[in-house]
């Protein structure tokens, strides 16, 4: 049995009480659904800001009507200090995944992204040391990383930050380490490398990559791939970010606390291959796409050119072995994306 199993068994036995932020978005509602389907109590805390209603809806429909009895749902900004104190109110764990995600976002507003990724960070934090939970996981980013050129990336050597968003995310672990040694706090910390996966929002200017090509292969219309297609990422699907936060939230290991983790694969896929594996899962349910060719254009500013992620530390402390490879996690991807994007007849 591994440990995410073990942790599954123990949780199935045992009723605690979560928070989540950012419930109502892409990794926010996963969580909620898999804590819930474990027989959890859970209270989601959402401003609509980047999630969505029909999120929610999805869970309700997937857990069922038992299960989504234990949810209760607050709508709320993380920017209100007094918002963050009610939720984290009798709180066994804390699972903090509000934020205003996105590169290009935070360089177009960077004073929109610190208010919400450092000033909202800051008053959970505060909330959930005034509540006394047991531990505050927080998503963290690979953007932390910045212009280090090394590979793969280890927790422990960072380079300098290439956007505002990179600051607000180091910022984050900055603080979590300070209250975890100056208030006994536990805290960790998962620094997630491009996640993907059902309810990733395909539609607008700062969509993911991966939903935005989507949404473009099977609806026809023109894909664009940034600069000459050979920068590569980590994909990690959500699967493995659900069992990252769940065994960081349980973890026993001395040691593990107090620290930030690497979340993803430690695999490297360029985004030409990543084209070539969605066109080739979609082609045949949408035949057009056999003459479909994807354009270029310039390099996006703040973009790092390289990302992948040593998980030894994740797999030694926390028990962490991702369930899903790049090829499986699309496949799970797109049949949900056809499901929703797909044209009506």
């Amino acid at each position: 049995m591994g440990k995410f199993d073990e942790v599954r068994l123990h949780l199935r036995g045992q009723r605690y009480h979560w928070l989540v932020t950012g419930a109502a978005g892409f990794i926010g509602s996963n969580l909620v659904e898999a804590l819930l389907k474990l027989g959890q109590q859970v209270t989601g805390l959402d401003n609509f800001a980047t999630g969505h209603q029909h999120n929610l809806d999805q869970v309700r429909e997937a857990v069922g009507s038992e299960a989504w009895a234990s949810f209760t749902f607050v709508h709320g900004d993380i920017r209100d200090l007094a918002t963050c104190h009610a939720a984290c109110a009798g709180k066994d764990y804390v699972l903090h995944q509000a934020a205003l995600g996105s590169v290009s976002r935070s360089i177009d507003d960077p004073l929109l992204t610190h208010g919400t990724n450092v000033t909202g960070f800051l008053h959970m934090l505060v909330a959930a040391r005034d509540a006394k939970v047991k531990r505050f996981v927080y998503a963290a980013s690979s953007s932390t990383y910045g212009d280090h050129p090394a590979l793969p990336k280890v927790e422990d050597t960072i380079g300098r930050p290439l956007s505002p968003y990179a600051v607000t995310k180091y910022a984050n672990e900055l603080y979590a380490d300070v209250f975890a040694r100056t208030y006994g706090m536990e805290t960790i910390g998962l620094r997630y490398f491009n996640v993907f996966g059902p309810r990733q929002d395909p539609e607008g200017a700062y969509a993911a990559v991966i939903p935005q090509w989507v949404s473009a292969l099977i609806r026809n219309r023109p894909l664009f791939i940034n600069g000459d297609g050979e920068t590569s990422r980590d994909f990690c699907f959500i699967d493995n970010v659900v069992q990252a936060n769940l065994l960081a939230a349980m973890a026993d290991k001395p040691g593990a606390a107090n620290q930030v983790y690497n979340v993803a694969l430690n695999e490297r896929t360029s985004l030409n291959q990543l084209y070539l594996m969605m066109r080739e899962l979609l082609q045949e349910r949408f035949p057009h796409l056999r003459q479909h060719q994807a354009q270029y254009q310039g390099f996006r500013a703040g973009d790092v050119r390289h990302s992948q992620a040593d998980i030894t530390k994740a797999r030694e402390l926390l028990g962490f072995d991702p369930s899903h490879r790049i090829g499986e996690g699309l496949k799970e991807a797109m049949d949900w994306y056809v499901r929703h994007l797909a044209p009506q007849d």
